[in-house]
């Protein structure tokens, strides 16, 4: 799909509102220009929300929440049914935003689509299951139980990288247990969370509810600051970074408040001398290529048994030799680009650290020169003890270590 196209069915302009509260706030704050990481090109923007607007948005879920806690939790679930089915029909252009927004390839992002489709289903099915344990009394015709209340409204900040499906895990079930939601997605895929916003405005509209769902993007850090102080907003949950984990974990704890992180990772696979050659370089290259590196679960060390060492590098090496690297839309392609000018001056800057801490480029290494955001799926053969091993680097950089 074309951009024309992929704006056309999710209903974006080229200039959008920042703010959703139970209806689109004509947002007063600057305009946010997003890019195509494929062509460093812009593609559509965003106005900004201001602090009145965020308060209209925190208003709105405070309001709402007040009758959505007493609707029946199988009612709840209808509509995040009718959501999943709204999601359903949107699953293609939905997808196609997200690759052209991100830079994810094709089938991650209708992958993407299809995980929020998924865990809307798991909600519906969790909203006829919110049992509560009954408990032995010693008083005679006495029985004491559990009852499971609401939290009240929830803020949900996203990264970058899974820009909706990671607000549909956390929206569909808050949703299901009656709390109602405040989004703050990360400003370099706003429009993906404008377009969901806009299904699910759909199914809610008319019903009263229309605040359970509600969006604010914002500049720079300061909504985000006054969304994790907020004491209006009992839970946060948060993914990006380990730092930025520590700092809204930090600012929630100090006012007695709930969170849940999701933050970095450096993962690692252990190859020994008997494993399956054809399913390492298989795993291997899904989990360290895929989405550009650009995941908390990718792989980054791939530790071998000094015997099979050589094997397993040149096997790797032929697998990335073939990587196709190109438009995320294209559906020949394997590996897209990075998000931004930023991510591939971090990944220039990790290659140069390795070699000076003794690495050995296999391949890759390079910038792609051109426009968009494009790098060179590497791999680099590392001394075990090279600092550089510690360090999460979101970009397709995986470590050989035997």
């Amino acid at each position: 799909m074309k951009r024309d196209d992929i704006f056309r069915a999710l209903d974006l302009d080229d200039e959008n509102p920042g703010a959703f509260a139970g209806g689109w706030i004509d947002t007063g704050g600057d305009r946010l220009v997003v890019e195509n990481p494929a062509h460093a090109a812009p593609i559509g923007s965003v106005r900004r929300a201001e602090s009145g607007d965020y308060e209209a948005v925190i208003g709105s879920a405070l309001d709402t929440y007040i009758e959505w806690r007493m609707l029946p939790p199988p009612e709840r679930g209808q509509y995040v049914r009718r959501i999943a089915n709204g999601l359903r029909e949107y699953k293609a252009p939905l997808g196609s935003l997200v690759s052209l927004e991100m830079g994810k390839i094709k089938a991650e992002g209708e992958g993407e689509v299809q995980e929020m489709i998924d865990i809307a289903d798991f909600a519906v099915g969790l909203s006829r299951q919110l049992y509560g344990l009954t408990i032995a009394s010693e008083r005679p015709r006495h029985r004491m139980y559990e009852q499971w209340h609401p939290l009240g409204p929830i803020g949900v900040i996203t990264s970058f990288n899974f820009p909706v499906a990671v607000w549909a895990w956390n929206a569909m079930i808050a949703a299901v247990c009656g709390d109602t939601l405040v989004w703050k997605p990360s400003s370099k895929t706003p429009l993906t969370a404008i377009a969901v916003t806009k299904i699910a405005a759909q199914v809610m509209g008319g019903s009263g509810f229309e605040g359970v769902f509600n969006l604010v993007i914002g500049g720079g850090a300061t909504i985000g600051d006054t969304l994790i102080n907020d004491r209006r907003l009992p839970l946060i949950s948060a993914t990006g970074s380990c730092g930025m984990g520590e700092k809204v974990g930090t600012a929630v704890a100090k006012r007695l408040g709930r969170s849940l992180l999701e933050l970095g990772g450096n993962n690692a696979i252990i190859v020994l001398d008997d494993a399956d050659p054809d399913l390492v370089i298989r795993a291997a290259l899904f989990a360290a290529v895929g989405t550009a590196g650009q995941r908390c679960t990718s792989l980054r060390r791939l530790i071998v048994q000094r015997g099979i060492s050589d094997r397993a590098a040149k096997g790797l090496v032929d697998a990335y030799s073939q990587v196709r690297i190109g438009d995320p839309l294209d559906d020949s392609t394997v590996m897209g680009p990075l998000i931004d000018g930023r991510a591939v001056e971090t990944f220039s800057a990790a290659v140069g650290i390795a070699a000076e801490q003794g690495g050995d480029v296999l391949c890759g290494g390079n910038v792609i020169e051109g426009s968009g955001h494009y790098v060179e799926p590497t791999i680099i053969k590392m001394p075990a003890d090279a600092p550089i091993l510690g360090v999460e680097t979101f970009a397709p950089i995986l470590y050989l270590i035997e």
